[in-house]
């Protein structure tokens, strides 16, 4: 590739990058206006809209998608209206901006992916019609009709133009004088045309507000309030240029402001993070090499060289796992980059399907891996349509339950130890499990008569081709989506699982890793097998008397926390020849009564491992997540510890067997 075609990538790849923000920000904003349907919008509001189309306007100028500088441009025609209060929202307005936006996305997704661009006459068009619309009113309306805009407290616009300035102090602020005080005052006296911001030469700030008014006096009478003011000229009240060229100034000292912040972000390919990442896996490995040589040298070395040798070991420890998190912390990104597109998903879908639906986010600051990010974008989504389309009731079919006419879906994210644990749930009818059950023995997925639990109801829903829909719609039927969902999850490294209550609603719980990296681990041994237990899944570790054990109906137990114990023996669960021995190590996961042990013949430390997730589905085994290389060369399986402790709790042994 010459160099002008890879800066030319390099800078669309930046267009993206940017776009892509003020597009997420456009739909934010899009549906907290929604909100003030036939009522006045939020200034600030309007004013970020405003910032996200003029910035999209002017980049897919520079890269030439023209397509994108039109609808943007129409965008701010729109809105132009709305920010100088001559109009109200309505509902055609507002639907007239999605579509805007929705067309904006088409086409910068369309040029993403080097397609045919769509075509955007209509679209404009009804931009164009929207924005005459919204501003006919105000040409045609009488000025004293319009007491929002033209007063916004106080006296009629007349007088003089003066430029007031603030400058806030601490004495002021004890007084109980600031910024919004002095607002409210200016307001009384005549009309606030503006208000802007200004950085003193000492690194302080002043407040400056263009006002019209006839009252010097009381100008005069605030100045021991930190106030100071000077004429700006006369103002013809008849027209509206003063204020229009006094709101140009502002906005031009407002952007002198901006532009003079220096930026603290950098974007960076995620491919380069990659890189990094694998290096450090490599040196991982290779302190773990340095630590066994250390090992097999001890007697061999003068025991104060041998004392700085560990001290330098510990060091390089040390330093490797603070680099490590740096760059994990450089990687991880909010889990809202995923929550921030549901809110026009379940608005779309709601109104399709004639239903009312309204969407809690909680957890969107929980940070997760970019590239976790990325794949689980489209698992989420489609649970989130599966709550819209499957589980909430129409207004209808709610009231008659007791239910209010709005449903609710609830999309939640939390950290765990060195896991996130996404949810969504919904307040719905919940999963008719009985008919799951019997499309599935109709299909032939089951062959007994026995009820399903809750994992045995998401293994069938799982099933590709498997559906409860006999008709397919833009949201689901097509017995694909579920499949997918788990098959993505396990991918990654995480777990997903269903809790259903009828006529409760349906809780979907995704559990993934933070990284798939690097993660800590303990060394387990069983027989003459090694095996690495993530930390993540691993409550504590406990030490074991053969004597401690009890059979309980060929179930064994241990007495843990004045409680009894479930455990399960790793050698008999994967077939491995086993020594028996006076003690043992149990590795405990979960708690309270969910707590499951599994018994292993020692534990030899913990290890920062590399992890190498195994996605063949041909050789995966359920209860193993990957391998990784010890230091010594050998490789090890990597126990998914959430399976198992599934599979202890639920009764049945693995059917599979570790045969590597």
């Amino acid at each position: 590739m010459s160099d002008e075609l890879r800066f030319e990538s390099s800078f669309l790849d930046d267009y993206f990058a940017e776009a892509d923000e003020h597009l997420v920000s456009a739909r934010r904003n899009l549906l907290a206006l929604e909100g003030t349907l036939g009522g006045v919008a939020s200034p600030a509001v309007l004013e970020e809209l405003f910032r996200s189309f003029h910035s999209l306007k002017g980049i897919s100028a520079m890269v030439e998608l023209y397509e994108a500088e039109a609808l943007a441009h129409h965008l701010e025609g729109c809105l132009r209206a709305l920010r100088q209060g001559d109009a109200t929202l309505t509902p055609v307005l507002f639907e007239t901006l999605l579509s805007g936006v929705r067309a904006l996305e088409q086409v910068t997704a369309a040029r993403r992916s080097e397609a045919p661009l769509p075509v955007i006459d209509g679209a404009i068009a009804a931009l164009q019609s929207a924005a005459s619309e919204a501003a006919s009113p105000a040409r045609g309306a009488d000025p004293s009709s319009q007491p929002a805009r033209q007063r916004p407290g106080g006296p009629s616009p007349s007088g003089r133009l003066w430029k007031v300035t603030f400058v806030p102090s601490p004495e002021l602020t004890a007084r109980g004088v600031k910024v919004d005080s002095i607002r409210e005052r200016l307001l009384q006296l005549g009309h606030l045309l503006a208000v802007a911001p200004r950085v003193l030469a000492g690194g302080g700030i002043a407040f400056e507000f263009d006002l019209q008014t006839e009252r010097e006096d009381a100008l005069q009478a605030m100045r021991g309030d930190g106030v100071s003011y000077e004429p700006l000229g006369t103002s013809d009240p008849a027209t509206d240029e003063a204020p229009a060229a006094s709101g140009s100034a502002t906005a031009s000292r407002a952007w002198d402001i901006a532009v003079a912040v220096p930026s603290n972000v950098v974007r960076v390919d995620l491919s380069r993070l990659d890189d990094l990442m694998r290096l450090i896996g490599d040196l991982v490995v290779t302190r773990a090499r340095l630590e066994d040589t250390l090992r097999r040298i001890e007697g061999s070395v003068a025991p104060r060289d041998f004392r700085a040798l560990q001290e330098h070991d510990t060091q390089l420890e040390r330093q490797l796992r603070d680099l490590r998190e740096g760059i994990m912390r450089v990687r991880l990104v909010p889990v809202g980059e995923i929550f921030r597109r549901m809110p026009f998903v379940v608005r779309d879908l709601a109104r399709d399907h004639g239903k009312r639906v309204r969407l809690e986010v909680t957890g969107q600051g929980t940070e997760i891996d970019k590239f976790l990010i990325e794949r689980m974008m489209d698992p989420v989504l489609h649970l989130v349509r599966n709550a819209v389309s499957h589980g909430i009731e129409a207004p209808e079919p709610r009231a008659a339950a007791g239910k209010p006419g709005e449903g609710t879906i609830r999309l939640s994210a939390s950290t765990a130890g060195e896991s996130v644990v996404v949810e969504i749930a919904d307040d719905g009818r919940g999963i008719d499990t009985p008919k799951v059950a019997a499309r599935a023995r109709a299909a032939g997925l089951l062959a007994d008569e026995r009820p399903l639990d809750d994992r045995q109801l998401l293994d069938v829903l799982c099933t590709s081709g498997f559906s409860t829909r006999d008709e397919a719609d833009r949201a689901s039927g097509r017995g694909v989506g579920m499949a997918v969902v788990r098959g993505a999850v396990q991918e990654l490294g995480g777990t997903l699982a269903v809790a259903t209550q009828p006529g409760r609603g349906t809780t979907f719980t995704i559990t993934l890793p933070l990284t798939l990296a690097i993660t800590g681990a303990i060394v387990a041994h069983v027989g003459n097998r090694t095996f690495a237990v993530p930390q993540a899944g691993v409550r504590e570790v406990i030490e074991v008397q053969r004597s401690d054990l009890r059979t309980i109906e060929r179930h064994e137990l241990a007495t843990h926390r004045g409680q009894a114990l479930p455990v399960v023996r790793l050698g008999r669960l994967f077939g491995i020849a086993s020594a028996d021995r006076p003690r043992f190590h149990v590795i405990v996961a979960g708690a309270g009564a969910s707590a499951v042990g599994l018994l292993v013949d020692r534990i030899s430390g913990q290890r920062e491992i590399v992890v190498k997730t195994i996605t063949d589905p041909l050789i995966r085994v359920e209860g193993v997540s990957g391998a990784t290389e010890l230091g010594d060369g050998r490789l090890v399986l990597i126990l998914d510890m959430p399976a198992l402790s599934r599979r202890l709790r639920d009764g049945p042994r693995l059917k599979e067997r570790v045969s590597t």
